[in-house]
């Protein structure tokens, strides 16, 4: 009985998968290989995807921006869950600073940065009056800029993400390395990276997944100029003259393509490092 009452209360959740994400994936993916208001199956969106420089470069600066923003933003949180573990009672607050921040992200970030770093930002004429043109060094509207941004958002994200796996280090882990006359060098590199490498691996996954999916903040800084795959799918289903829904459903595809591919590979890795480990 009580299985039976647990299976009940399950579904509405199942309901809000298969009408929210089942049926949209299936719809998309149909819509992919369908002609334009025809009935039947093509490649044809698939080739114009590959032969058209517009979306190559789109795809190859989605790329670009989600792995350099994650391996920036892994490295940076990284010290910070170590700072954060260190001091239980800063890790507290530090906690709910970075709860607050990780929710800081879209068209608010994006206009934040724009009012500190933009052509008429604060920090921009303040270093004017310094008599030093930053916009001669950094340009906000350009792929360092978008990276910038996506580099502040991930930072929050994979830092909770990591917190938890500093918690797993045992204090006999340093003991053992200094009876054995090893340095901290040793034991960060030998020891602790290593143990920790399968949740690094997994949170990266996670980071290039929310970087590479993500919209509304290149859209906000650069509109339809970011070379960006989310931004060519949206276009094909917000235009104001014409929406290609089959071809955006082709793009989506290929998005969904890359990340499925792309975790499918770290997820290999990571197991590779667990079963080192163990």
């Amino acid at each position: 009985m009580k299985n039976k009452k647990c299976l009940v209360a399950l579904i509405p959740f199942l309901l809000i998968i298969v009408l929210f994400e089942i049926a949209p994936l299936i719809s998309i993916v149909v819509k992919s290989f369908s002609p334009v208001d025809e009935v039947g199956f093509t490649l044809e969106h698939f080739v114009k995807i590959l032969i058209t420089d517009l979306y190559l470069n789109s795809i190859k600066g989605s790329l670009i921006i989600a792995i350099i923003s994650s391996i920036v933003g892994i490295i940076i949180s990284f010290f910070g869950a170590k700072a954060a573990h260190s001091d239980k009672k800063i890790g507290k607050v530090f906690r709910m600073i970075l709860n607050i921040t990780s929710n800081f992200a879209g068209i608010p970030l994006a206009f934040a940065f724009i009012i500190l770093l933009g052509n008429t930002g604060v920090i921009t004429l303040f270093s004017k009056n310094l008599g030093f043109d930053l916009l001669n060094v950094f340009d906000l509207y350009s792929i360092n800029g978008l990276i910038l941004t996506y580099v502040y958002f991930q930072i929050p994200l994979a830092t909770l993400l990591l917190l938890p796996s500093f918690d797993l280090i045992k204090k006999e882990w340093k003991e053992a390395v200094e009876l054995l006359g090893g340095s901290k060098f040793v034991y960060w590199f030998k020891v602790v990276i290593p143990n920790l490498l399968p949740s690094i691996l997994g949170t990266f996954s996670v980071l290039f997944a929310n970087a590479i999916a993500a919209y509304a903040t290149g859209y906000a800084l650069l509109s339809s100029n970011a070379m960006l795959l989310s931004v060519r799918i949206s276009e094909q289903f917000v235009g104001d003259l014409v929406q290609a829904k089959e071809f955006g459903s082709a793009l989506a595809v290929v998005l969904m393509v890359i990340m499925v591919i792309a975790t499918q590979i770290l997820n290999r890795i990571q197991k590779h490092f667990k079963g080192g480990i163990e």
